[in-house]
Formats: C-alpha cells, structure tokens, sequence
C-alpha cells in the first residue's frame, strides 16, 4: 500500500474499513521498528564514538602534560 492511501486511513481511520485498519497498523508498527533499531544503532554509534574520543583526548593530555 502507498503512503498517499496511509495518510489517508490515519487521517480518517474512523470511516476506515478493518482491512485498511490492518494495513495502517501493519505499516505503522513496521516504521516504528525501523526508526527503533535506527536509534539504537545511532546510540551505540555516539557512545563508541564517546568512548574513542575520550581515550584519545586522555593519551594526548598524557603526552602534553606540563612537568
């Protein structure tokens, strides 16, 4: 199904038939899993990227330090 006909069964679910019900659901909880492994790629992405960071700006804090 289109997302034009998605929009239309969210716009007005009320006067939607059980099968379009379905559709919409179907396809809703399909982005909603998506977009959740989505975020928690990206949030393991930023804390590797955190972590990397951090180790790095310690070895070069090591090598800089006034003695």
């Amino acid at each position: 199904m289109d997302g034009n006909k998605i929009i239309d069964i969210i716009k007005d679910y009320k006067d939607s038939s059980n099968k379009e019900l379905i559709s919409a659901m179907d396809f809703i909880n399909e982005e909603f899993e998506t977009t959740k492994k989505t975020l928690i790629d990206l949030s393991k992405h930023l804390d590797f990227l955190t972590e990397t960071y951090n180790s790095i700006l310690d070895e070069y804090n090591k090598r800089t330090k006034q003695k």
